[in-house]
């Protein structure tokens, strides 16, 4: 997805937040972080294609706000959702933009997205086993 934005906006400034769920718990944890100086005052697309429990985004828009972005300043951009995440995070933050391009029928009890189209990242990178 940053691909396609940087082919779209030449001019975009990126920043980087890895956070991973821990597929036995589903619960985020962050790897790492490195946002522009800036970034408290600039509107903030949030890339992320896959939004299942929504725990991750949320941990992200948690390290956004921290680092003094205004929660309606978060675009959160991505291909598909389960209905469970997507109001779990509308509930945590009222003031938040979601554009997704589906919505999905619900999740497993393994938290993935039904019907989905697997793990997004493996399918990606290639590294499906």
């Amino acid at each position: 997805m940053e691909q396609g934005l940087r082919d779209v906006c030449t001019s975009v400034r990126i920043g980087k937040v890895l956070i991973q769920r821990d597929e036995r718990t589903a619960q985020p944890k962050l790897y790492y972080s490195k946002l522009p100086k800036d970034i408290a005052d600039r509107w903030v697309l949030l890339l992320d294609p896959m939004l299942a429990t929504g725990g991750s985004a949320m941990k992200c828009i948690e390290v956004l706000i921290e680092a003094g972005v205004k929660e309606d300043r978060i675009l959160f951009i991505n291909l598909i959702c389960a209905p469970e995440g997507a109001l779990k995070m509308l509930e945590k933050f009222p003031s938040l933009h979601i554009v997704t391009a589906e919505i999905d029928e619900s999740m497993d009890v393994q938290k993935f997205i039904l019907p989905g189209l697997g793990d997004f990242g493996d399918r990606y990178f290639g590294t499906e086993d």
